[in-house]
């Protein structure tokens, strides 16, 4: 179980992937805020298939005004980087949207050791230095 987490991030990799490819072909002559629109209903609707294959529906009242507040905030914050996202894809070329896109990584790496007290580590630091500059050069 232990190498789960390391399937997951992979797939997570893979289907991120084809998202793009698939977003970029389908969002061809349609209004970028109706793709996204369409998107997030599928997404929905596949979110709410998973929770009641699962069962996991029982635990919503489990759920406390913090965490309530902070997956509220999470959903937005999904929301406007998707309605960006497909804007950007619809107007730019994928080779260019795709490593700004991915440059959350950085700032997430960032805001996790601001905010969480992640550690950071000059192996993290490289790592930032790298998918920096190889950003700055994928889109030159």
């Amino acid at each position: 179980m232990k190498i789960m987490w390391l399937i997951f991030a992979i797939l997570s990799s893979v289907f991120a992937a084809l998202t793009s490819i698939l977003a970029k072909i389908g969002i061809d002559g349609v209004n970028s805020n109706l793709a996204t629109a369409i998107r997030t209903a599928v997404v929905l609707a596949l979110s709410w298939l998973m929770v009641f294959v699962t069962g996991a529906q029982s635990g919503i009242s489990e759920i406390n005004k913090r965490n309530w507040m902070f997956l509220i905030l999470s959903g937005l914050a999904t929301g406007a980087s998707w309605l960006c996202y497909y804007k950007a894809l619809q107007i730019g070329e994928v080779s260019k949207v795709i490593p700004i896109d991915k440059m959350s990584v950085v700032l997430t790496l960032i805001l996790a050791f601001i905010f969480l007290h992640e550690q950071f580590t000059t192996k993290t630091l490289v790592g930032i230095i790298f998918l920096t500059t190889g950003t700055i050069l994928m889109i030159k």
